[in-house]
Order: structure tokens, then C-alpha cells, then sequence
């Protein structure tokens, strides 16, 4: 979807809900309770990330969410042989591939799909022929967006990272550079996502690019959970989304009359 006005997918990440599970070894919160709040709120989907290190989300966590009925999930994963079977026997909805590094803290960049184009290419094969829709999460450049629709991945998530972390001109830039390569990447015919380092405060200008048409956030929902609970932190950022995505199209339409 394309039109400023398109209500957009947004998926919420529960990786944390896990992570603080994993912090003192026991059995909650469970991560898989979350997806009822979380839809209750307005998520359209559920991404969860099983990492190689299995530091937050486990297999058995994973195992469940898939058998969930009629849920989007979107299994977040490096491009690994074990976690390719993974994905082919659980099949989701969705999935992103990632790069994953186990010194880092969270996702630092976007996977290179230029200098790994063979190997994601018959990824993108494998999981596109087991019925699993593949997103390839890069940085919103012009010769990653070009390299992904040239292996047949349906869809980018643009990595809004660096983004977040800025502020003032160097955001605007940021957002700019976001803004063009989602352009060129619905041009080529693909399915723009956006996500990473997305708050309440920094979300409505990427939300407002026509383009995008689906948001995945976790972080700042589950932290923002812990003061006003998941249905609420998921709602809010709803709002917003939905409040940005109308402006620009009443902005569009304006322009369109003038």
C-alpha cells in the first residue's frame, strides 16, 4: 500500500518480554502471553527474533507463536542454515532476514545484500518456496534496495536506527535518505517496512512517508508497558501512527487542490 492514508501494519516485537524472563532463568513473563494485549491495542502482527545465541526468544517460544491460529507472525533471523530449516518447518507468515552479531547489544545495521547476494538469493528461494514471505532489513540505501528486488525478496525493511539516534538536520537527512529509498523501492515493486529505535516521539515522520506501509517496534512498547501496561503502550503508539498517517494525507490532498 502506497497511499498516505492506508491504515499501516504495525507489528510489535515482543523479544523483550523475553529478555526479561531471561534475566532471572524462570518461566515469565512469557513472551507468548503478550500477543493478546498486543493485539487488544491494535498490532496487526507479532515479531519475535530468534537469535543464535537464544538470548531472549527460544525455540519452544517460537514453536508456540506458530502454532498460534491466524496470528502474522514475522520470525525475525540471521540467514544461517539452521535458522532457514527453522523457519521452512514452522513457516510463518513473514520473515526478516537480519545481520547478527553476538558481541552486540541489539541489531547495529542492515544485512549487505550486495556482497551476500548469492547467499540470500537462495534463501529467499528456499523460504519463499516453503509459502514464507521474506523481507531482507537493510539500511536505506540505493544499491541495497536495487540488490534486494534483484534477488526476489518482496520486501525491505528499511533499518530507522540510525534515524533515532540523531537529531535536529543530520534526523532530517536521515529522514530524507529514508524517504528516497522507499520510493525507489516501491518503484521496483516491493513491500517497504521500517523499524528500529522507533519511540512515541520519532515515529510520526517515518509513518508519513506514503511509501512504508508497515512499522515493527519493541523496544520502546515494552518499556513503555512498564509503567502503563502492554494494551495501553501498544495503543499509543496505534494513535500516533494512525494521527501521522492521516495528516500527510490531508497534507497531500491540500497540495493536490492548491
Amino acid at each position: 500500500m502506497t497511499a498516505h492514508g492506508a491504515r499501516m501494519h504495525l507489528g510489535v516485537n515482543i523479544d523483550h518480554v523475553a529478555t526479561l524472563r531471561q534475566a532471572r532463568g524462570v518461566d515469565y513473563p512469557d513472551p507468548v502471553a503478550a500477543v493478546t494485549p498486543c493485539l487488544a491495542g491494535g498490532a496487526d502482527g507479532i515479531t519475535a527474533h530468534l537469535r543464535e545465541d537464544r538470548r531472549h526468544i527460544q525455540d519452544a517460544d517460537m514453536e508456540r507463536l506458530a502454532a498460534m491460529p491466524e496470528l502474522h507472525l514475522n520470525m525475525e533471523m540471521a540467514a544461517t542454515n539452521e535458522m532457514v530449516a527453522i523457519c521452512e518447518r514452522l513457516r510463518p507468515a513473514a520473515c526478516c532476514l537480519v545481520p547478527e552479531k553476538r558481541q552486540e547489544l541489539t541489531t547495529e545495521g542492515g544485512l549487505d545484500v550486495v556482497t551476500h547476494r548469492v547467499r540470500l538469493e537462495s534463501v529467499v528461494s528456499r523460504l519463499s518456496a516453503a509459502g514464507v514471505r521474506v523481507s531482507m532489513f537493510i539500511d536505506p540505501d540505493v544499491a541495497q534496495v536495487e540488490a534486494s528486488a534483484t534477488i526476489g525478496a518482496p520486501v525491505v525493511e528499511l533499518h530507522t536506527g540510525h534515524y533515532a539516534n540523531l537529531s535536529g538536520a543530520a534526523q532530517a537527512t536521515e529522514l530524507a535518505r529514508i524517504a528516497r529509498a522507499a520510493g525507489l523501492a516501491a518503484e521496483l515493486g516491493l513491500i517497504v517496512h521500517a523499524g528500529h529505535g522507533l519511540t512515541l516521539a520519532n515515529t510520526p515522520p517515518v509513518a508519513a512517508i506514503p511509501e512504508i506501509s508497515g512499522l515493527n517496534i519493541g523496544h520502546a512498547i515494552v518499556a513503555d508497558a512498564v509503567f502503563k501496561g502492554l494494551e495501553r503502550a501498544v495503543a499509543d503508539f496505534r494513535t500516533v501512527i494512525d494521527g501521522a498517517r492521516n495528516a500527510a494525507r490531508d497534507a497531500a490532498r491540500e497540495g493536490g487542490d492548491a
